[in-house]
Parts: C-alpha cells; structure tokens; sequence
C-alpha cells in the first residue's frame, strides 16, 4: 500500500523540471555616457594639482623664503641707512613728540646735533687724506725697505756673504707676488661664489625677523605657538588694534613705537610689560578690544589680561605662554603638609596660585566672603578649601547649610556645630534659623564687657541662591526668601554684615549665576572678599566683584566656562595684588573628597569633640539641662561660652539672649556648676549627666 507524502516546508529553491520553460530576462542596452571634453579634464587635473596641500605648501615656502631675501635686503639697506645719517635720531624725536615727551625728546635732538657734528668732521677730514695717505704710504715704504736692509746687513755681517743684504728684501718681494697669485687664483670663484653668499647673508636677516607675510609663513609661526613676545610683536599688536589714534601716533614714530613699552619681564608662565599710551587713546579703548589685542599677539583670548597700574595712561599686559594656562598646576600645600596648621588671625589660607606663578594666600581674619560663578566652575571646591584650612585652627566654630545636600560638606559632621544638607524649602528653613541663631549669639558678644576676645564662629551656606529664592512664610506671613525689609534670611545675613565683624562672626556665601533676585545688592555689597569664577556677561561680573574691579579691568566673563574651572578673579584686600590693580586671577587648587576627609580627620584630633547638630531645634517646650548635655557631646568638659555658642545654635528662640548668669543658674540648680580649669569656667560633661541621672531618679521617685 503506497502512501502519499505530503510537504510541510517548501524548498526555497525546487529544482526545475526539463520541460518547464525558460525565463529569458531582457535588459534593455544603456546608453553610453556622454563623453567629457578634453580641456574639461585638463582643467579638473590642472585645479586638483593646484589646490593640492603639497602644491599650497610648496608655494607657501617658495614665496617665503623670496621674500626672506627680498625683505632682508631691505631691512640691510635700512640699517645701513640709519648708520649713516640721522634718521633714527629724527625717528626717536617724532616718537617723543607723539607721546608727548618733549623732554625725551630735546635729548634726542641734542644727540642729532652731535651726530651731525661728528660726520662733518669726518667729511673735512676727508679733504686732507689723500695727501697725507700718499705720505703716510712713502714714509712706511721707506721705512720698511731701510729696516729688510738693516736685517741684510746684519745677516751679511754674520755669514760673511755679501749677496744676503738683499735676502730679506727679495724674501718679501716674493711673499707678495705669492698673495697676488693667490688673490688670481681666488678671485674667480669669489666673484661666482659672492653673490649667492650676500643673498644667504639677506635671507638670513629676513628669516630672523621673519619678513613675510603670514600667509606664507610656517604653521607654527602662524598658530603662535612659541613665538616668544617682543617689543616688535607688541607695538604691531597695537598698532593693528582699530584705534585710528593709536596707529597715527605709532606711524609717526616710525620703528621707535617700542618707546612706548616699558622692559618686558618673565611673569610666571607668560611674560608683563607695561604700555605708556600715546596722547589721545585712553586706557578703555584698549581695554574694550582684548580679543582682538590677543589674536594680534598671536595668542587665545584668555591668555591676554589687561590691567590699569597707578601709572596713568598705561596699561598692564599679562601674556601667557602658548598653552600655558592650560596645564594644571600642584596639589594643594593643605595635601602635601600633614603637619601644617592654621592661624585665622595671622595666617593666610594656601588658595592657589597668580598667573605669575607666585603662591596665593588669603587672609580670612574678619572678612565677610562671597564667591559666585556659572554652576560646575569649582565654587564648592574653592569655598571648601577655604573652610578646611581654617578648620586646622582649632578656636574655630562653624554653622554650615549646604543647600545643594549631595554631601559636598558631609566630612564637616563631627566638625562643625551644625551641619544642614539638603535643597528643600525646609532646609531653606532650617537654614535661616540657623543664621538668625548666629545673629543671636553676635548680639551676645556685643553686649559683653568691653575687651572681651570671642572665638571666631563661621556662618557658612553654600548655594546661597536657593534661599533668596525660597518662597515660603513663617505663621506671621513673613518670607525666609527675597530681599524685603521682613524676609529672614536677607535680614539675618545683612545683620551680620553690619556688625558681625566686629565680635568674629562671620557670613561666608556661594552662589550660583548671580541675579538681583537671587543675590540682592545689599547683600553682595556687604562682603570684603568677593571672587568670581567664569560668568556669563559682564553685567554679572559687575555684580559679583563690583564696578570699581571690573573697570580696572576685572573679567571673570571672560573666562572659558569649563575650560577654566577652578580659576577665580578675586577683589579682596586679604590677598596680595600688585599696586594700582583692583584685582587678581587665582588657579585655585583642586582638594577632591578623600583628600578633604583626611584634612578634616586631622582637625577632628584637634578637638576634644564636637556634636554636630543637623536641624534646628524649633519646639515650644525644650530642657535646658538636656540641651547643655546634648551640646556638649562627648568631650569631657567644655568653655562656657563655647557652650553659650552652641545652645543659641541649637535653639535660637531659647537661648539666644542668654548670658553666662543664666547659664550658670541653670546648673547652680541642679549641682552642676562650672569650675575653672587651666584658667578658664568649662561645664563638666560627668556633673551634667550626673545632674540629669539624679533629676531622672528624683522623678521616678515622686511618681511612685
């Protein structure tokens, strides 16, 4: 019985039976292309040749070095024509007119009268040469033949040979024939030879001066790269500027413009040199065309900074070498030393380096701090290194709200004597009170006797804009944010502007894109040390560092945003700038995360234990005698008026009117009065918590 198969899958490719018919595709013919003229492809050959790299560069190098040769003899011809008239004594005198020197310039015109002088002289001398040339040429050969004679006879005398009397003469007779041979046989080829040497000698003299145009100069040339600033290079830069008064004034003074320069000295990883502008052209008009001066010299325009120095009518160029800001610079001292410390009276925090390399020091004694830029530009990292160093000092308080809270400040904990982390409205709250806290405490220190030396206490908030920003209300419809007469937080910030500096508390801010919303003038106004990382405009630059910098020539607007991250223009009289600026650039140095943990442990050891409070008491009922054993934390005892400090951070509304009476009277109360050690009244940890075991066993034994 046969069964029929059935496929379930069908071959892709069956095979094709004999009979089944062929499939004969057709293809229909495709016209041939239409055939390109000859003089077409000649001329696409010709363009692809001509426009080919190598070709660009072989030309580039044959027009340059012609116009070495070119322009080098003309630089030659120069020289000699200066050498021998006076023409760069009158070039000095128009270039000392122009600049309005006139007494530079009768000193060039009293050396033209000399060198005038001089040459007719020369030139009345020349009158009478010939005839004493001729006899100054009889009596030397007169001379020279009796003296070979002379030599003869003593020769004949000692050989007895009459014939040498004439040996010394005929000796240097041929001696000449013999140079006279020699100049025959040189004199050909000298003549061959001659001009290809003067036209290398030219060539030499325009490659050194690179007398061509740029263009046709080499690539590195053109780029700048390591092309070393001089006095030529920066009198075309500012001839080139687009000051019509300028360029006039440097035209009249021909190739003497360098007059206008001051000596050109090594400035760190670039080179300074100061420019006494001619009469006409202000010190803005170069200030507003820095990009411009910059590409002129061959360099990028943050390479460039203008400064204006005491000197008036001049200018202050810094101008750094190829690339240079660029390179990162070393690790920060606070890295390196384990062993250094702090003084916040005396010392001066490592922040980085100047453009001249030289190290810059801040001083933070008694200065309200404000620090600004673009987000990620370093701000944090900045303000950071600045509380670590002071935290080495040991006397040092801090309160810090970090309003950003991505742990940026969380090495603080155990340092500080509160810490608050975090954006919300409610750490915008927290915040604030603790601000108003800090003006509490500021208010104590003011009522205190008069002499009376207060530790330094440190406010600090970072990311300050967010509580300008914030738009929440207390119960009484008050703002914490804004810049009115009833918000809290610019209240309590303005307070400690006003008189914080006085009794060592301190306001320390950074912010972000600074605005008149989110950074009020009042309050921006009010710091001593203001710095500014890269921004956005220059209307910005103005409100971080103040008109007065930014005139004298300020731009932290200039700055590359991430480029130049970590670098700060600083107006402060904490640091060191050179006389007659208003301000300086600092490349801050980086300290990442482990580094501030090791730098904060250290200042940890310092301390007998700090108990970092992270939000603010605010509750209607509190313990005292439980607050003063909560602030003292682990430390076997503690200054009363560290302990006054820290109840008034904890609870501002509580504590913040109290005195060392009321401190005391509380413990008096309860057994635990402070004592004096070493000198000083300190609250024992061991009486407070023994104080509080036997109020626990008293109320247990009442409630039985």
């Amino acid at each position: 019985m046969s069964e029929n198969v059935v496929h379930l899958h069908k071959p892709t490719d069956p095979p094709t039976p004999e009979t089944a018919p062929t499939l004969l595709t057709v293809v229909p013919d495709v016209p041939n292309a239409r055939p390109v003229p000859l003089w077409v492809r000649s001329g696409r050959a010709v363009k692809a040749v001509a426009t080919h790299e190598s070709t660009r560069t072989a030309a580039r190098a044959a027009a340059r070095h012609s116009l070495y040769t070119f322009n080098g003899g003309r630089i030659a011809a120069r020289r000699a024509w200066d050498g021998r008239t006076g023409s760069r004594y009158e070039r000095m005198i128009r270039a000392a007119e122009a600049a309005g020197n006139l007494e530079a310039a009768e000193e060039w015109e009293d050396r033209l009268q000399r060198f005038r002088a001089a040459r007719h002289h020369r030139r009345m001398d020349l009158l009478h040469s010939p005839v004493d040339a001729a006899k100054g040429v009889a009596v030397g050969a007169g001379m020279s033949v009796g003296v070979l004679v002379a030599l003869g006879v003593v020769m004949a005398v000692s050989t007895g040979q009459v014939s040498d009397v004439v040996t010394p003469l005929s000796a240097t007779v041929d001696f000449i024939a013999l140079l006279i041979r020699i100049v025959q046989v040189v004199w050909g080829p000298a003549l061959t030879i001659g001009p290809f040497l003067a036209l290398l000698a030219l060539w030499s003299v325009g490659r050194k001066q690179h007398a061509a145009p740029a263009w046709a100069l080499p690539a590195n040339v053109r780029n700048g790269e390591g092309e070393p600033i001089t006095p030529s290079i920066v009198v075309k830069a500012l001839r080139d500027l687009g000051v019509p008064a300028l360029r006039n004034a440097i035209k009249e003074m021909g190739d003497a413009g360098a007059s206008m320069l001051g000596p050109i000295t090594i400035a760190g990883c670039g080179v300074e040199v100061d420019v006494t502008l001619p009469s006409g052209v202000s010190t803005i008009e170069v200030q507003n065309r820095r990009r411009k001066l910059a590409e002129n010299l061959t360099r990028h325009e943050h390479e460039v900074f203008i400064t204006i120095p005491t000197a008036a009518r001049t200018v202050r160029l810094w101008v750094a070498d190829s690339g240079a800001l660029d390179e990162p610079i070393g690790p920060s001292p606070l890295v390196t030393d384990d062993t250094m410390t702090a003084d916040y009276a005396k010392g001066k925090a490592p922040w980085g380096q100047d453009l001249r390399g030289d190290a810059a020091a801040l001083s933070l004694y008694q200065r309200h701090l404000l620090i600004t830029g673009l987000s990620n530009q370093g701000k944090t990292v900045a303000l950071r290194s600045l509380a670590l160093w002071l935290s080495l000092d040991r006397s040092v308080q801090f309160l810090m709200g970090d309003l950003k809270g991505v742990g940026d400040w969380a090495m603080f904990d155990g340092l500080a004597d509160t810490l608050i982390q975090g954006p919300t409205d409610e750490h915008v709250i927290q915040v604030t009170e603790m601000v108003e806290g800090a003006v509490a405490e500021m208010n104590r220190r003011i009522q205190a006797p008069a002499g009376t030396v207060f530790p330094p206490l440190i406010v600090l908030v970072d990311e300050a804009q967010v509580a300008f920003m914030c738009p929440a209300k207390d119960a009484d419809k008050r703002p914490y944010g804004g810049s009115k007469a009833n918000s809290r937080y610019f209240m309590a910030v303005r307070k400690i502007h006003n008189q914080g500096r006085a009794v060592n508390v301190l306001m320390w801010q950074g912010t972000q894109d600074p605005t008149n919303e989110n950074l009020p003038k009042l309050v921006r106004e009010g710091a001593h040390t203001r710095a500014s990382l890269a921004l956005g405009t220059e209307s910005q630059a103005r409100m971080a560092l103040g008109d007065k910098a930014v005139d004298g020539g300020a731009a932290p607007n200039l700055l590359r945003p991430g480029l130049d991250r970590g670098t700060l223009v600083v107006a402060s009289d904490g640091i060191s700038i050179p006389a007659g600026q208003s301000s300086i650039t600092v490349r801050t140095h980086y300290i990442d995360d482990d580094a501030a943990v090791a730098i904060t442990d250290r200042a940890k050891a310092l301390r007998d234990g700090v108990t970092t409070l992270h939000a603010i008491d605010r509750s209607v009922e509190h313990d005292p005698l439980a607050d003063i054993a909560a602030v003292i934390g682990d430390a076997s005892r503690v200054r009363t008026k560290d302990v006054l400090a820290r109840l008034s951070a904890r609870n501002a509304d509580a504590y913040g009117g109290w005195s060392f009476i009321d401190l005391k009277r509380v413990l008096d109360d309860h057994d635990a009065a402070p004592r004096k050690s070493d000198g000083v009244m300190v609250v024992s940890r061991d009486r407070v918590l023994r104080a509080l075991a036997n109020r626990d066993d008293e109320g247990s034994a009442s409630a039985e």
